[in-house]
């Protein structure tokens, strides 16, 4: 009886939510069918086969720890109301993913998906896998995984967050990673041909350190999960400051050439919610989306009960003379 009680009051706690985001007209997405309570993380969004689909991360089951860390899939025809359609799991023969994976990037060539994702649970090991689809739901894995770990005397070995951007006529693929005292977690940059299949003998690192490390307080000793958007020339950064719930805030970045990277402010772009709103413990771990009509959405994850739930929003993003602006805060 006690449990049926339970089940009703989660229930009616997530029909309240709901209404309440929908008053405030916005995204608000989690999956529950891991821990029962709603837990999505690090969202990634592309426009494959005539609707959008989102891919983030997922906990282990509540029931099952060894079942770690996955990705799951949703879609959406309009970026606000999404249902997920899919999951990525570990496969048998896998030895490196074995312990989990998460945190996807994905991009769209030559009609298919192509997925960057990380490890889970391998500590200084981690590193960046690739996999693609033909229809966006079901992936095949790359046979060089993993694709990519750093090199070099100024971080731990350690790859997680991928983020591969075309520019120039060459793939750029952005990765946090720590020091080699596994503390202090920065961006590195590594590149590819345009032409590259994407396997692990077609990347290199672009410099030989890190592109953006945490100097701010706000940042604390965290700087991870850079996403990219071009606009007239420029490339901008949006990327988050902080360990999860420390709290973890949005800044962004601008660069020439995209390896050398400026802060637009020395504030948060995106800060933590006023306490008793949903982000009030992070806004966190931000994708940047640009859609077909040029309009510019930040995806990023939040929650007001650390380590127990987390959501997935969306917010508009306006450009004025080179600089964003959430819809939000006004015209």
């Amino acid at each position: 009886m006690k449990q049926i009680k339970y089940i009703i009051l989660l229930v009616a706690a997530l029909l309240v939510t709901a209404t309440a985001c929908a008053q405030r007209g916005e995204m608000m997405y989690a999956d529950t069918t891991r821990t029962g309570a709603p837990f999505s993380k690090d969202p990634h969004v592309v426009k494959f086969g005539g609707r959008y689909l989102m891919y983030y991360s997922i906990p282990p089951y509540k029931n099952n720890p060894a079942s770690g860390w996955n990705i799951g899939i949703a879609e959406s025809h309009d970026l606000t109301h999404w249902n997920k359609v899919g999951e990525i799991v570990p496969t048998q023969n896998a030895e490196y993913e074995k312990k989990g994976l998460c945190a996807p990037c994905a991009i769209v060539r030559d009609g298919k998906v192509h997925l960057f994702y990380q490890t889970y649970g391998n500590m200084q090991n981690d590193a960046i896998c690739h996999a693609c689809s033909t229809d966006g739901i079901n992936f095949e894995r790359d046979s060089t995984n993993p694709i990519f770990r750093p090199t070099g005397e100024w971080n731990c070995g350690r790859a997680i967050d991928a983020e591969v951007f075309e520019y120039g006529g060459r793939y750029f693929m952005y990765f946090a990673t720590r020091d080699k005292d596994f503390k202090v977690q920065m961006q590195g940059v590594a590149v590819a041909s345009g032409d590259t299949d994407f396997g692990r003998s077609d990347w290199q690192l672009a410099i030989d350190e890190p592109i953006l490390k945490p100097e701010l307080e706000w940042e604390g000793d965290c700087i991870e999960a850079a996403s990219v958007v071009q606009k007239d020339g420029k490339l901008y950064m949006f990327y988050a400051g902080n360990y999860n719930n420390a709290p973890q805030q949005i800044g962004v970045a601008v660069s020439d050439d995209g390896i050398h990277w400026r802060r637009m402010s020395d504030k948060p772009f995106v800060p933590v919610g006023k306490p008793g709103e949903w982000n009030s413990s992070e806004s966190g771990h931000p994708h940047i989306f640009l859609d077909d009509d040029g309009r510019t959405y930040l995806f990023f994850q939040g929650n007001c009960r650390p380590g127990v739930e987390w959501y997935l929003t969306n917010v508009e993003v306006l450009w004025r003379d080179g600089v964003p602006q959430l819809a939000t805060d006004g015209d």
